[in-house]
């Protein structure tokens, strides 16, 4: 198998575009976006999160099945996700609070 080598250059940027995301998710934090601030930082997370996989973590020049089982666990976030939002929304109407 073949090494496939990276420039600096491409590392010093993504390390650079990762410093701005982070500022991003400072100044997003600050700021009451009401909804969406759920929404704002997971994708900015999940920006970031792709950037380390893809370029620090070498998925770019890796092979499928190393791409599907870093793929499987986002699909597995994803679930686990789902499933504790399902219990938040529906734990009032299951266990309703005395007083209400």
């Amino acid at each position: 198998m073949s090494e496939h080598t990276t420039s600096r250059t491409i590392y010093f940027v993504i390390f650079g575009a990762l410093m701005v995301l982070t500022v991003l998710t400072v100044m997003a934090a600050r700021l009451d976006l009401g909804w969406a601030n759920d929404v704002v930082a997971m994708a900015i997370a999940v920006t970031k999160a792709l950037l380390v996989l893809w370029f620090f973590m070498h998925l770019r020049y890796s092979t499928r099945l190393t791409i599907l089982t870093a793929l499987a666990g986002f699909f597995w976030l994803a679930i686990l996700i789902v499933l504790t939002l399902n219990d938040y929304v529906t734990r009032e109407s299951l266990f309703p609070f005395p007083g209400k």
